[in-house]
């Protein structure tokens, strides 16, 4: 964007439900703007919609934004010159500022019912055409007018849009995505300023809040796109300059269409309840529109801020693909240090009444190491329970329902190999070394080596044909089986005389 004066940039949510991923890219491409260019990022609640708005919807708000790592400067829980940062608490000012351009004769009061204004409404669209105020109360005298109100009659306050836009024939503006913007005056109707109950419109209350808060640049949806020119016109009713602007693409699903609820998650609460890490998202949603001039697709927050710039946000829609984000967050639980793995895989492994609620620091660090074993093959933490399950999870029966078990078992060298490693692992808690040094000593004895020694022993003391590399694996195994689970683990010794005590690979009953 252009100029030299700080920049100041808001994220303005309404709390009618939970943070969608499309105003959670919003306030990413804010955050990445102010803190690439040391601006300001000012927080604010849109809150006027009293049937919708609800504090815990606030608070649900703040929370997700917090765990995405987007904070603000300004705001809501963070104060500031400009405040109070909800709009529920500003009326007083939305109503003050209509008054004054109402006084200027660039507002008048509007008397119409809303069943009146439906009925003129339907009947527009019936006959093919734009739905437009037809003006009705802009040729009231101003004095019979006050005399109404005076009297009691309730009354919207309406914009004049006309009055403001004098011989333009569109309003004209510089989109820093899409580029020059017109749209013709006279698709705009005269629009309500204050409702009749005296709330503001959106139209008019963002815009009286971004004059006062001194905003500099706007970033939002293209959904916003129509809104621009009425808003414009407030601008210039209020003798003020107008911000910035710059809207950005639509995310649809992969096939075109909207994203809904019908596509997975669309909420950041749900992707969070999920297991993804705020990272992946993050940098999953950095690319919703954006490319960085790197190429590179996979980003640490600290590379997304140094790398982004509007430029290079497309105005074309862009897809929002799980496959991309999945394998995206595989990649990124993958690096990610193991101090980091604990907290979520004790989070959804207690979720699936793996671990105990309150775990002690031995469950939980035995849990991160676990985590760290199969992070290369996690898109989200989420599926640690069950790609865990056969750590956790140990029966005769369900093992020797595969094929490859059973018929490992039905093997007599294979059974002799897992007789010896038995031996040689003796009653010792098992650590890399010493499961290292009993596979060699069974090499010795057997002469096994390979997959015909090692594939036994896999099936033999874990109960599964396949899963993580052995000397990483059964140490975690075994060190589990003497922790406080809900459910006793069952160690390596237990599954191996489990599995060898049914003959041949063939399930007692």
């Amino acid at each position: 964007m252009k100029g030299t004066e700080s920049l100041r940039l808001r994220f303005a949510p309404s709390p009618t439900g939970d943070l969608h991923i499309g105003n959670a890219r919003t306030a990413l491409f804010n955050w990445l703007l102010a803190r690439s260019r040391r601006g300001t990022l000012v927080l604010r609640i849109e809150d006027t919609d009293q049937l919708r708005s609800t504090r815990a919807s606030e608070e649900g708000i703040l929370a997700d934004l917090r765990w995405l790592g987007l904070g603000w400067d300004e705001g809501i829980d963070e104060g500031g010159d400009f405040g109070p940062y909800r709009q529920s608490e500003r009326l007083e000012l939305y109503r003050a500022q209509a008054g004054k351009i109402v006084a200027a004769g660039s507002a008048y009061p509007c008397f119409c019912a809303p069943a009146q204004l439906e009925q003129e409404r339907a009947a527009q669209r019936e006959a093919g055409h734009v739905s437009l105020y037809s003006g009705r109360c802009r040729a009231i005298p101003a004095a019979e007018a006050a005399a109404r109100r005076a009297a009691g009659e309730p009354a919207a306050v309406r914009f004049n849009v006309r009055a403001v836009a004098g011989g333009d024939e569109a309003v004209t503006f510089l989109d820093e995505v899409r580029g020059p913007i017109r749209f013709p005056v006279a698709q705009i109707g005269d629009f309500v300023l204050l409702r009749q109950d005296g709330l503001p419109a959106y139209n008019f209350a963002v815009v009286v809040d971004d004059l006062a808060m001194r905003i500099t640049d706007v970033i939002r949806g293209d959904d916003h796109l129509s809104n621009t020119p009425r808003q414009v016109l407030v601008y210039r009713a209020l003798g003020g300059e107008p911000p910035r602007f710059a809207h950005l693409p639509l995310i649809t699903a992969p096939g075109g269409a909207p994203l809904s609820k019908r596509d997975g998650a669309v909420s950041v609460q749900a992707f969070r309840e999920d297991g993804y890490p705020p990272e992946a998202l993050l940098n999953h949603l950095a690319l919703l529109g954006w490319s960085p001039a790197s190429g590179v697709d996979m980003l640490t927050v600290e590379e997304l801020v140094a790398g982004f710039d509007l430029s290079r946000v497309s105005h074309s829609p862009a897809v929002f693909d799980r496959q991309k984000l999945d394998a995206l967050s595989a990649r990124h639980i993958a690096r990610m240090p193991p101090a980091m793995l604990e907290a979520p895989a004790v989070e959804h492994l207690t979720r699936a009444s793996r671990l105990p609620e309150r775990a002690p620091a031995e469950v939980r660090g035995w849990a991160g190491r676990l985590a760290m074993l199969y992070a290369d093959r996690l898109p989200r933490f989420g599926l640690l329970p069950e790609e865990t399950a056969p750590v956790f999870a140990f029966d005769v029966s369900k093992s020797l329902a595969d094929d490859d078990v059973a018929s490992t078992l039905a093997d007599e060298r294979a059974r002799q190999v897992i007789e010896r490693m038995l031996e040689a692992l003796g009653e010792e808690p098992i650590v890399a070394t010493r499961f290292q040094a009993a596979a060699a000593d069974v090499r010795r004895q057997t002469g096994a080596k390979g997959k015909d020694l090692f594939h036994p022993i896999r099936v033999g003391l874990t109960g599964r044909a396949s899963g993580p590399e052995l000397v990483r694996l059964l140490p975690l195994i075994d060190e589990g089986s003497r922790l406080p689970l809900p459910s006793p683990l069952a160690s390596c010794r237990e599954r191996g005389r489990a599995l060898l005590a049914s003959p041949r690979g063939i399930p007692t009953t």
